[in-house]
């Protein structure tokens, strides 16, 4: 599945519809109707209304004669810098690859362990203290199984750091001052 999904409805069937609405829950959901060139309407979801904002941008800058880049950052990849961002086994390399250059950490953890739930607290705290690394949190449940078994999970919580796309390090367990060193280490090379 694509980050920019879109899909052509007829006017009479298009609706507001909550799961397609912007919630507290999710606060990066959102949902347009862009108007096509039949009579029917192409509704977007995306993963940011910057997105969606640039797309009407280019569209109007090509009615103008404009021409522009697409570009991949991580902002139009979903990821925001300062924040953990939950991932899925479809988002989660897109994201890696536009870092770019940068580290990138996840935290592969399930709903029901004790030491993920105690850790997920200051995991926050470090992604709002280093803002050049990308945090990253994949639950390993059924639906992300094929990702995690891909990189090779065995325990929970485990954290993986990437750099270059690769993973360069690893630290299993809720072991905070370890995952700093990591971190670190990794940040320095």
């Amino acid at each position: 599945m694509s980050l920019l999904q879109s899909s052509v409805y007829p006017p009479s069937t298009l609706r507001s519809s909550p799961s397609l609405s912007c919630t507290a829950a999710h606060p990066i959901a959102s949902s347009h109707r862009v108007p096509s060139t039949s009579n029917s309407f192409v509704a977007l979801e995306s993963l940011s209304l910057k997105t969606v904002n640039s797309i009407s941008s280019a569209k109007n800058n090509r009615r103008k004669g404009v021409v522009g880049k697409v570009r991949s950052s991580l902002e139009t990849a979903g990821a925001t810098v300062g924040q953990v961002t939950e991932v899925t086994k479809d988002t989660f390399w897109p994201i890696v690859n536009a870092a770019g250059d940068k580290t990138v950490v996840l935290d592969m953890y399930t709903q029901w362990c004790g030491p993920c739930k105690v850790i997920a607290p200051k995991f926050q705290e470090l992604s709002e203290k280093y803002l050049d690394v990308v945090f990253l949190k994949l639950d390993c449940n059924q639906e992300n199984k094929p990702l995690a078994k891909e990189l090779g999970i065995r325990v929970v919580p485990t954290f993986k750091i990437l750099k270059h796309k690769k993973i360069v390090k690893e630290v299993t367990g809720a072991k905070y001052d370890d995952l700093v060193a990591a971190i670190d280490t990794v940040r320095a090379t």
